[in-house]
C-alpha cells in the first residue's frame, strides 16, 4: 500500500475517534462563540503553517492560535499540562511519547524534509567535498540540540551515516559540533528573524545543518548565506508527526484533516517540504 494511503487511513481513524468524542460531550446549547484552536507546532513550519493556517481562518471562519517551538521542549510542556488539542512535531518520536502516556492519538505523518549544510560565503564546499568540508578542524559546524530539536537528533543521525563512509567521522564529528541552537537555553535571535540565518551572521559557525526548508529560508534573509545539499549516502530523512488528543474537538479533527489535503499540501510544498 502508497505510504500516504497508509496515513490517510490512519489519520481517518484517529479523526473519528476525535470527533466522537467531540458529538459525545457537545452540549444541547445555542452556538457560541468561535473559539481559537490551540496548536504547538515545530519552528520550521513556522513559514508554511503560518500560510495554511491564514487560508483556513479566511475559508472557514475557525481561529487557530499557533505556538511554535523545538518540537522536544513544545511536548514537554504539553506533559506538564498545556493545553493544545493539536501537536504537529519534526519527528514521530516526541508525539508518540504523548500517545504512550495517554490522551493523546497516535501521530501520523503529514510532511517530510531533509538536512542540508548553510554554509558562510568563505566556506567552498559542494555535496561531493561536504563531508571533507565537516571534517576539517578549521571549520565550525553548528547543530541545534538533539533531545530537545529534532533537527540535532537527525544531524547525529547523519554523523552516525558518516562513520560507515569514513570510519572514524562520527567521534570527530560528535565531539566538535556545536550545539547552537533548539535548547531552552539557547540564545534567541530578534524577533522575526531565524536563529539560523542569525547565527551564521553572527559568525558562531562556518556550517549549520538544518532542515532544508530552514537553510532556504535563512538564505533569504541572509543572501551571502550558502546552501549545500547534503549527498545522498549522508542524507537523513526527516518526517513530521502530527497528533491529536483523544477528547480534541471536531474543530482540531476539521484542521488536521486540511494539513493532509491538497490545498494544503500544496502551500507546504512552496516552502520546501515533501509530500507524506
Amino acid at each position: 500500500m502508497h505510504p500516504l494511503a497508509c496515513t490517510r487511513i490512519a489519520l481517518t481513524a484517529l479523526l473519528a475517534l476525535a470527533s466522537c468524542a467531540s458529538i459525545a460531550q457537545a452540549p444541547p446549547v445555542a452556538a457560541a462563540p468561535v473559539v481559537a484552536l490551540q496548536v504547538y507546532a515545530a519552528g520550521s513550519l513556522r513559514g508554511a503553517l503560518n500560510a495554511v493556517a491564514s487560508d483556513y481562518e479566511a475559508s472557514t471562519g475557525q481561529r487557530i492560535s499557533l505556538t511554535y517551538g523545538p518540537s522536544g521542549l513544545l511536548r514537554e510542556r504539553l506533559e506538564k499540562g498545556e493545553p493544545a488539542q493539536l501537536f504537529a512535531s519534526a519527528d514521530t518520536e516526541h508525539p508518540q511519547r504523548l500517545a504512550q502516556r495517554g490522551g493523546w492519538q497516535a501521530p501520523v505523518v503529514f510532511v517530510r524534509n531533509g538536512l542540508c549544510a548553510l554554509t558562510s560565503d568563505k566556506i567552498e564546499a559542494t555535496p561531493a567535498t561536504l563531508l571533507a568540508t565537516l571534517l576539517s578542524p578549521q571549520v565550525r559546524v553548528g547543530s541545534s540540540t538533539p533531545k530537545s530539536d529534532p533537527s540535532g537528533d537527525y544531524t547525529w543521525a547523519l554523523f552516525k551515516k558518516a562513520d560507515t563512509v569514513q570510519a572514524g567521522a562520527y567521534a570527530k564529528l560528535d565531539a566538535k559540533t556545536l550545539k547552537l541552537a533548539g535548547a531552552a537555553d539557547s540564545p534567541k535571535p530578534p524577533d522575526g528573524i531565524s536563529a539560523y540565518g542569525w547565527l551564521m551572521d553572527q559568525g558562531r559557525a562556518d556550517v549549520f545543518l538544518t532542515y532544508c526548508t530552514n537553510a532556504v529560508a535563512a538564505q533569504k534573509e541572509v543572501p551571502r548565506l550558502r546552501v549545500v545539499q547534503v549527498p545522498p549516502q549522508l542524507q537523513v530523512a526527516a518526517a513530521y508527526g502530527l497528533t491529536l488528543r483523544t477528547d480534541a474537538p471536531a474543530s482540531a479533527a476539521a484542521f488536521a484533516q486540511a494539513l493532509l489535503a491538497a490545498p494544503a499540501q500544496q502551500v507546504f510544498g512552496r516552502f520546501g517540504f515533501i509530500r507524506p
